[in-house]
């Protein structure tokens, strides 16, 4: 198994201990870790962990080991960091990050799930046989 392969795993593993239930999603050639419709946890495709925390503690977060700025653009993304693997290397160390992300999840209403292209359609079709019905 890769070394992303087992984070992934370990990232679930610790996110079901936790008694949370996540959504993994393939997205930016990684996968991330969705929890109430919110990103929360992730795997770049470099293999760094990537962590969703309460942005007005980024200064503080910054100086955890293995800590690394997300930037996209020109810019940092305040509440986001990456993780080089070998920061979280044991159980504990992960377990931290997964506990710092969920305490900010959960204080973010739930997203509501976007339909898939299959759902939609049938939604359309109900619609649709509703209002060939109503014009008879």
């Amino acid at each position: 198994m890769s070394e992303s392969k087992l984070l992934e795993q370990r990232i679930a593993d610790a996110l079901t201990g936790a008694g949370t239930k996540a959504e993994a999603k393939r997205m930016f050639g990684g996968v991330a870790f969705m929890v109430k419709g919110h990103m929360s946890l992730g795997i770049t495709n470099k293999g760094d962990l990537m962590a969703r925390f309460d942005p007005s503690r980024h200064e503080e977060i910054l100086e955890w080991p293995g800590a690394k700025p997300m930037t996209y653009g020109h810019g940092n993304m305040k509440g986001f960091l990456f993780v080089d693997p070998a920061a979280v290397g044991d159980k504990r160390s992960l377990d931290r990050w997964v506990k710092l992300s969920l305490e900010h999840i959960d204080r973010l209403p739930s997203k509501a799930l976007k339909a898939t292209k299959g759902a939609k359609k049938a939604v359309a079709a109900k619609k649709a046989k509703k209002s060939r019905s109503a014009n008879r």
